[in-house]
């Protein structure tokens, strides 16, 4: 199944709902486990983005809240990365 990687700004509306974030995280573990597939993890980072969240098997759609702008990427496990190389 595929992965993919969130990263995440938050807007200034995103930033004054912080005390909610939890359940918004919460609501997209639903929405993914709704549509087949598996939050796998988020983490607050310091730098560049202020959230990275990965995701099996679907895009999120999260930029519906008008809280975080994102960038969404494929990720490959190391045996599809070499799949990959090898043409295969």
């Amino acid at each position: 199944m595929p992965v993919y990687i969130s990263l995440m700004h938050w807007t200034s509306q995103g930033i004054g709902g912080l005390p909610a974030w939890r359940d918004r995280v919460e609501e997209s573990d639903t929405v993914i486990k709704e549509r087949g597939g598996k939050l796998i993890d988020v983490y607050v980072t310091l730098g560049r983005y202020d959230v990275v969240e990965t995701a099996y098997g679907i895009v999120l759609e999260l930029a519906r809240h008008g809280t975080v702008r994102t960038e969404t990427l494929r990720a490959f496990t190391r045996e599809e990365a070499e799949a990959i190389v090898r043409g295969s």
